[in-house]
């Protein structure tokens, strides 16, 4: 629940100059509510059946212009408080390595103790290829291969393609089941093998008008291309998250967990069968199934270390990733200021 503090639909406001923010401006308020009376019928902020008083939401302000209500459950699985204080963090997520003098593919392999297989497979890279000082390499938690979903695709057809278990596949990349698949949904199969026939590129990408996409946020280009066709965009804690472009909200995931590195995120899909993920997110707006419009607000950026949600993270920013396109916030130099 929002509330317009000024007739502005933007409020200006400096992009620090470093990737430790400052989020003042960005401190909880205090709860204007008093605390639930039990036995009152009217109470906003008790459950349905009113056995519980669920906690009352701190107002927050948000680039100057705006206050959003944002209210924590008070009632939390085993699993949330898990993957909130490390009890998960397993480390299984993709990371990057950036290529130093003297380093080898084998080198490299060794250090991660991947075989060198994985690491060619995961970075589209032959047998003859060479790495180059600067470099930037994904580098798999495990042996195997990188899958990205396409339209049709079953995990037993998965599996089998690449002569892994499905039920390895969905516990490693912690679906639901078999079917908590969609398309532009990258996996890690875990003792996967490349078929023979394979194509180089384990993702084809369609060719876009430059105005399809619009900026999915205002900040600064912190980190370049990296793992999956990501750019790392940086800004205020609590600055506001839209969709690039229209489509169909995917994945809403929003249970403050590590998530694989990537905490709160979403995945929407677009007409063309592109997909764009936005992780780290402080807050969600939408939830899957929903149709969102281009530019509409669908969460707030998050990260800061500490945070429900922030997966792993080291300040407040927006990991934008597109799958099945180019993406074209790949081209910006690091530290490139975009706004609308």
């Amino acid at each position: 629940m929002c509330f317009a503090l000024f007739s502005s639909i933007y409020a200006s406001s400096e992009i620090p100059n470093s990737f430790n923010l400052n989020i003042s401006k960005n401190n909880f308020l205090n709860s204007l509510a008093e605390k639930p009376d039990k036995n009152s019928t009217d109470d906003l902020f008790s459950s349905q059946a009113k056995v519980i008083a669920l906690e009352t939401p701190d107002l927050k302000t948000m680039q100057g212009n705006t206050i959003c209500a944002i209210a924590t459950p008070c009632v939390v699985s085993s699993k949330v408080l898990g993957d909130t204080f490390g009890a998960n963090q397993n480390q299984k997520e993709v990371v990057d390595y950036l290529v130093q003098n003297g380093d080898t593919v084998k080198s490299i392999a060794d250090e991660y103790k991947i075989s060198v297989n994985t690491l060619l497979w995961a970075n589209e890279m032959t047998s003859s290829s060479k790495v180059k000082v600067g470099q930037t390499l994904s580098i798999l938690p495990v042996d195997g291969v990188l899958h990205i979903v396409k339209k049709g695709d079953l995990m037993t057809v998965i599996a089998s393609k690449y002569k892994a278990k499905a039920d390895d596949i969905i516990s490693y990349n912690n679906l639901a089941n078999q079917d908590d698949i969609y398309e532009g949904d990258i996996l890690v199969v875990p003792g996967g093998v490349m078929p023979k026939n394979a194509p180089t590129s384990i993702g084809s990408q369609v060719p876009l008008d430059s105005s399809f996409f619009i900026y999915p946020t205002q900040g600064i280009i912190w980190q370049g291309l990296h793992y999956y066709n990501a750019v790392d965009i940086a800004n205020e804690c609590g600055t506001y998250v839209r969709a690039a472009a229209a489509g169909t909200v995917q994945r809403a995931v929003g249970n403050g967990g590590y998530n694989n590195g990537m905490g709160n995120h979403i995945t929407i899909r677009h007409s063309n069968g592109t997909v764009t993920y936005y992780g780290h997110l402080m807050t969600l707006n939408v939830k899957a199934g929903d149709h969102v419009d281009k530019a509409q607000l669908i969460g707030l950026i998050g990260g800061k270390p500490g945070m429900a949600g922030a997966g792993k993270s080291t300040g407040c920013h927006l990991h934008f990733q597109v799958t099945g396109a180019r993406n074209w916030l790949t081209s910006y130099p690091v530290k490139t200021k975009i706004s609308y």
